[in-house]
C-alpha cells in the first residue's frame, strides 16, 4: 500500500511540476509563436492524462475515483494530441480547455480538502482555500476571454504555476497525513500485542 502511495504522490508531483513548468515558460515569454504554445500546452495535457492512466494501471481497485480519473486521462490524452495536430484552429479555445483542466483539478483538490477534514489534519482548511481557488481561476479562464493573446498566455502560465504548487502541496499533505496514520494503526497493533 505505501508502495503504490510513493508512485501516485511521484507521478503528480512530476505532472504539477510540469505544470509550473510550462506555466514559467508562458508567464516569461508570452510572445512565443502560437504553435509553441499550443504545442506545449498539448504535449502537457498528454502528459498529464498518461500520467493519470498510470495510475490507474497502478491501482485497479475499482473505486468510483479510480474510473473517473481513468475516463479524464484518456479525455486529457485525446484533447492533447488533438491540440499539437491541429495548433492553428485551437487558440481560441485554449483558454477555455486549461480552465476545464485547472477546474477539475480544483475539483479534485476540494475532494482531498475533504478527506484531510475526515482524517482529522488540522490545516484540511488550506487544502480548502487552495481547491476553491483553483476552481474559481478555472471559472474565470473558461468565463472571461481576453483579447490580447499575450494576456491570455500569461494568465494561463500564472493559473497553471499556481494549479501545479497547489497540487504540490495538497499530494504532500495527503501523504503525510496516510503516513502518520499507518504508523499510529502500527503503534495500536504493537500495543494490543503486548497485552497478556
Amino acid at each position: 500500500m505505501e508502495g503504490l502511495l510513493k508512485k501516485i504522490k511521484a507521478n503528480m508531483i512530476v505532472s504539477s511540476l510540469l505544470c509550473v513548468l510550462l506555466g514559467l515558460v508562458l508567464v516569461l515569454r508570452p510572445g512565443l509563436s502560437v504553435r509553441i504554445v499550443c504545442t506545449a500546452v498539448g504535449i502537457v495535457l498528454i502528459l498529464s492524462g498518461v500520467t493519470r492512466i498510470i495510475d490507474w494501471f497502478c491501482a485497479r481497485d475499482g473505486s468510483m475515483y479510480a474510473q473517473m480519473n481513468l475516463i479524464f486521462g484518456i479525455v486529457l490524452v485525446v484533447v492533447g494530441v488533438w491540440i499539437v495536430v491541429k495548433p492553428d484552429k485551437v487558440l481560441a479555445i485554449i483558454p477555455i480547455i486549461v480552465g476545464i483542466v485547472i477546474g477539475m483539478h480544483g475539483l479534485n483538490n476540494l475532494k482531498q480538502a475533504i478527506e484531510l477534514w475526515r482524517d482529522k489534519y488540522d490545516k484540511w482548511w488550506v487544502a480548502f482555500i487552495l481547491g476553491a481557488l483553483t476552481v474559481g481561476l478555472g471559472v474565470l479562464l473558461i468565463c472571461r476571454p481576453f483579447a490580447a493573446i499575450d494576456t491570455v498566455v500569461m494568465l494561463i502560465g500564472f493559473f497553471m504555476i499556481y494549479d501545479g504548487l497547489s497540487n504540490i502541496w495538497i499530494v504532500t499533505r495527503i501523504y503525510k497525513n496516510a503516513k502518520m496514520f499507518k504508523q499510529e494503526m502500527e503503534a495500536v497493533e504493537v500495543e494490543l500485542k503486548e497485552r497478556p
